[in-house]
């Protein structure tokens, strides 16, 4: 067999330092370190080389491939036997006919419309999430002379053959990179901007702001009926924030800053600071307990009582938990019990706050420095997490069982990681399951099959 003689000489041929052995051609080819006109042949351009022949190869199965699954016998005839026998409870049924849904998601491409043709298709997505509901997506644009448009897209047409939204007009814009941004009830936006080199209207007078925008700000039809934002403060650099829904320390939102946490009373403009020992990437609130959860680039998870005085030494510390690379990202689960986390080494943990060990880690992320989010749906027990490498991942929340690897429409860079947002109810109660993906100027929605 010719193909089997090839591939075990291509095992067996020797590494030469400074060499790289292409199969195809089968010879070796020398390695210059850099860029250069002359010889283009470096470590990058064959590992890009080989990871778009692998994302081509898996478009082009997706293609063919309408159903797919990746536990053996798991089908809807056996699912449905199984629960009139009583032999699955009603939520191990739900949970198992999402997993099977999601194996079978076909991608289609969704045409958006916009009241004003200029703006749909124009500028390049950088952060979609959605609102309580799930029946409008907000958006933030990359602009091309710096900074970033804010937009929303109502998913209405989501359900129709035609596979049409609405983008409505942006008349918001900020001369600052957004670096993240979540959706408080369904018409508040909180967002945390870093000043933005490009920009073109001057040196701002601080490197970034953490701001509290009404929906309408920029989706009103009448520019004239727009009110401010609710409330805008000055934040010297910051990586994360987090706004506190709970009724106890209700009108607070934090700042993850350099070596320190601020948390700040959007009403009184008090200002309690936390130092730490490193920089915090990732935050979130508990919505039971008046408690803040940070993740640092030290691989520390640490949480604070927000109504504490006494800030001195590490006591204030309630629970500490331990990545071995930076953490990215952290989601508590609904009954506040487990955290999940993410971090630079592109491992994905779940810890139990109670014993403070980690009971769950889902393998197949990937990451090395980028700070990438985590979106957890409990309804449906899925995770879903997109790589530095561009692949969109699907785990089982129960087992940690890698379910889906969707590779991106486009060719992988760090200027095109996909923005996802995963529900079962994408455009309200009445609205259609799936997974929605922005990358560059592109919208697609992975229906239910």
């Amino acid at each position: 067999n010719p193909s089997s003689s090839s591939s075990t000489q291509n095992s067996v041929v020797p590494e030469l330092p400074g060499f790289y052995y292409d199969s195809e051609k089968n010879r070796y080819f020398r390695l210059l370190p850099g860029h250069n006109n002359y010889n283009p042949l470096t470590k990058e351009s064959i590992q890009y080389k080989a990871m778009e022949c692998k994302r081509l190869r898996l478009l082009e199965e997706e293609e063919k491939q309408k159903k797919k699954t990746t536990r053996a016998g798991l089908n809807s005839s056996v699912l449905l036997q199984k629960r009139q026998l009583g032999l699955l409870s009603s939520t191990s049924y739900c949970r198992l006919v999402h997993e099977l849904k999601v194996n079978c998601m076909q991608r289609r491409k969704i045409e958006i419309h916009s009241p004003d043709s200029s703006v749909a298709g124009t500028n390049n997505f950088k952060i979609i999430v959605a609102d309580v509901a799930c029946e409008r997506i907000f958006t933030v644009n990359d602009v091309e002379h710096g900074g970033c448009k804010y937009g929303i897209i109502n998913l209405s047409g989501l359900g129709k053959e035609s596979l049409t939204v609405e983008m409505y007009d942006n008349l918001y814009f900020t001369n600052r990179k957004v670096l993240s941004c979540s959706i408080l009830g369904r018409n508040l936006l909180f967002s945390l901007t870093h000043f933005s080199k490009l920009c073109l209207m001057g040196i701002a007078e601080t490197p970034g702001c953490a701001s509290l925008l009404p929906a309408s700000l920029f989706s009103s039809t009448n520019p004239g009926d727009r009110p401010g934002m609710l409330c805008s403060f000055k934040i010297s650099t910051a990586w994360s924030c987090a706004w506190c829904l709970n009724p106890q320390a209700d009108n607070c939102f934090s700042t993850g800053l350099t070596r320190r946490v601020l948390v700040t009373n959007v009403v009184t403009g008090h200002r309690q600071t936390f130092g730490t020992s490193s920089d915090v990437l990732a935050q979130q609130f508990a919505t039971q307990t008046p408690m803040l959860y940070n993740g640092c680039r030290s691989g520390e998870i640490f949480s604070i009582d927000v109504r504490q005085r006494s800030r001195k030494g590490q006591s204030w510390k309630a629970i500490r938990l331990f990545h071995d690379s930076a953490v990215t990202s952290i989601r508590l689960l609904e009954a506040e019990h487990y955290i999940m986390a993410a971090d630079m080494a592109g491992k994905i943990k779940l810890w139990d706050l109670r014993t403070a060990k980690c009971v769950k880690q889902y393998k197949g992320h990937h990451n090395e420095y980028a700070i990438l989010p985590l979106h957890v749906n409990e309804e449906e027990g899925l995770l879903t997490a997109v790589g530095q490498d561009c692949y969109t991942r699907i785990w089982s929340l129960q087992d940690a069982h890698l379910l889906r690897t969707i590779p991106s429409p486009h060719p992988s860079s760090k200027d095109a990681i996909p923005s996802v947002v995963f529900s079962s109810r994408l455009g309200g109660s009445r609205g259609v399951p799936g997974l929605l993906m922005a990358v560059k100027q592109d919208l697609y929605h992975f229906s239910y099959n």
